[in-house]
């Protein structure tokens, strides 16, 4: 357990707290680019702050505070012209760097313009999502993990918001034991009291040994199953979680990501963000980076448990808006949590101290593409994984999901799904 007060700093992400200072450190996806047209604008919180994202006619994006220097009125509600952000209040126009351009109230000789900026963030494009820096000059460079990169994939991005802290959601991706009782045995239970759940198969078996190794860029989790020796990728591969916010995850030709976003203390947007390469082969005309929402509340408000992620949020959700984490009793089947908490206090230390933490990269070479090691016999299944990706998982919400079925075909792999 933790004291309440180790508990409070943990939790809690505003600007100026020790996690809030630690978390302002990185990069975090704010939309999905195809979600945000031309001259299109939206309200985004992060870390607790209001801002207001916008993409400009020619197709760059800005994100400035949500807040117009003037008289305070939200930008979020401002006209999107071509040179930038015209407030709706009193016509004040701003640019993407922040600067001032125009005051139509003022005198035609007024150089008032030249001493008002609005607060504005680095924001960049990659991977089909738009990312944006909180923190300290000078600004890091955005981390180019690998499936960002791959322009030979079936990509797509689920995505919902979830009311509970951030970090019980990143606790989830440590502890490995849950898959087989929540995914593999509570999904019989459920099947066998009448709710229409698809069984996850390749999730039920137990582990037999799991393992968690401290890397440059978090954690490298690894895991025996009942009946595997130690030849099998789920040990000898294995699978990380990437410091602060993302869980590498995937199988039998896919490969995701896991990306959780602080909305503030007690509000988190997860992605889902996946590539298909059928049989490990690159994929001809993979086609636009997609999204797609995942439902897990059904119409009287009670969670929706047909799915993997479902199952996921309700055992995060429960567990309060933020846990009571001095109420709790770890076990020996904590220990990835305990690690991954550890390490969150360890680093904003390096913070506190005026060091960069662990995954900040900068200078030459720093925009190399990072590769990330993943299991690709995931639970020693292959295909198998991904049939109850498609079927039983967040995937089964994908507008993709008959073209990813069709193009495992095409190379031979029959995933006994119809199209």
């Amino acid at each position: 357990m933790l004291s309440a007060e180790r508990n409070e700093t943990l939790t809690r992400f505003g600007p100026g707290t020790p996690m809030g200072e630690l978390m302002r450190r990185y990069w975090y996806p704010v939309a999905i680019s195809a979600d945000l047209p031309v001259r299109d604008l939206r309200k985004v919180r992060l870390l607790g702050e209001d801002l207001v994202l916008y993409r400009l006619s020619n197709g760059s994006v800005h994100l400035h505070e949500d807040r117009c220097p003037h008289r305070g009125t939200a930008l979020s509600y401002a006209i999107v012209e071509s040179q930038g952000l015209r407030c709706a209040y009193h016509g004040w126009l701003f640019d993407g760097t922040g600067a001032c351009l125009e005051q139509p109230g003022e005198p035609a000789d007024s150089t008032f313009a030249d001493k008002v900026r609005v607060k504005t963030y680095p924001v960049e494009e990659l991977g089909g999502l738009v990312f944006a820096y909180l923190g300290p000059q000078p600004t890091p460079t955005l981390p180019r993990y690998d499936l960002f990169c791959w322009d030979d994939a079936i990509r797509d991005i689920g995505h919902t918001i979830v009311p509970c802290n951030f970090v019980q959601i990143m606790e989830n991706a440590v502890d490995l034991d849950h898959v087989a009782w929540l995914h593999g045995r509570y999904s019989e239970w459920l099947n066998s009291r009448g709710l229409p759940v698809e069984i996850p198969k390749t999730f039920s078996r137990l582990n037999r040994e799991v393992r968690f190794d401290s890397t440059d860029y978090g954690i490298l989790m690894r895991r025996q199953l009942e009946g595997q020796d130690a030849s099998a990728e789920d040990w000898s591969i294995g699978h990380p979680l990437v410091f602060p916010n993302m869980l590498r995850l995937g199988g039998g030709g896919s490969f995701g990501f896991h990306l959780r976003v602080p909305i503030d203390d007690e509000n988190t947007w997860v992605l889902w963000y996946t590539a298909y390469r059928p049989g490990g082969l690159p994929v001809p005309a993979p086609g636009p980076i997609t999204s797609y929402d995942v439902p897990w509340r059904l119409p009287d408000g009670d969670f929706r448990l047909d799915h993997v992620e479902g199952q996921d949020i309700m055992a995060w959700v429960t567990q309060g808006r933020i846990a009571d984490r001095t109420r709790e009793r770890l076990g020996t089947v904590d220990r990835g949590v305990i690690m991954l908490r550890q390490m969150l206090f360890d680093q904003a230390e390096r913070v506190r101290q005026g060091h960069d933490p662990m995954g900040v990269f900068r200078g030459p070479g720093s925009d190399r593409v990072i590769d990330l090691p993943q299991e690709v016999e995931k639970f020693g299944e292959g295909t198998g994984f991904v049939r109850d990706f498609l079927e039983a998982a967040h995937a089964k919400f994908s507008t993709r999901k008959p073209e990813i079925v069709r193009r495992y075909a095409e190379v031979g792999l029959d995933l006994g799904i119809a199209p």
